[in-house]
């Protein structure tokens, strides 16, 4: 069975600092792009940042350019969101992604297969 399963989301105050973590059910996962889209409640979801097969590529939305940084670990089938100065803004649902069959990122929501159930990252002002 194919499956994506966040981790790490919780309640921060502004200008700290979370971890999300993404765990594959396969290593086929592992020659796709992967990415993080989030979702506040009342708004459509939104790109966050989204890396290669291969890691060498990454893009990132302009509102967390500098303070977030994906990668991923292809021995542990995981994709990783490190996030710093985190802002009441970024408070939403943070989703993982992976595209099948295609090996460079997206920013389009619509380009991703397979979604995570979802984690929630709260930061208090």
């Amino acid at each position: 069975q194919v499956r994506l399963e966040e981790s790490g989301g919780g309640l921060v105050q502004a200008g700290g600092s979370l971890g999300l973590s993404c765990v594959a059910s396969s290593r086929a996962f592992n020659t796709n792009a992967m990415g993080w889209f989030r979702q506040s409640p009342g708004k459509e979801r939104e790109f966050v940042a989204a890396i290669s097969w291969n890691g060498r590529t990454t893009y990132y939305t302009d509102s967390v350019k500098g303070r977030f940084t994906i990668n991923r670990d292809h021995d542990k089938n995981t994709m990783s969101l490190h996030m710093n100065g985190l802002e009441p803004e970024d408070t939403a649902v943070y989703y993982c992604a992976a595209r099948w069959g295609a090996a460079e990122p997206s920013d389009r929501t619509d380009a991703y297969m397979y979604w995570g159930q979802g984690t929630q990252v709260t930061v208090s002002s």
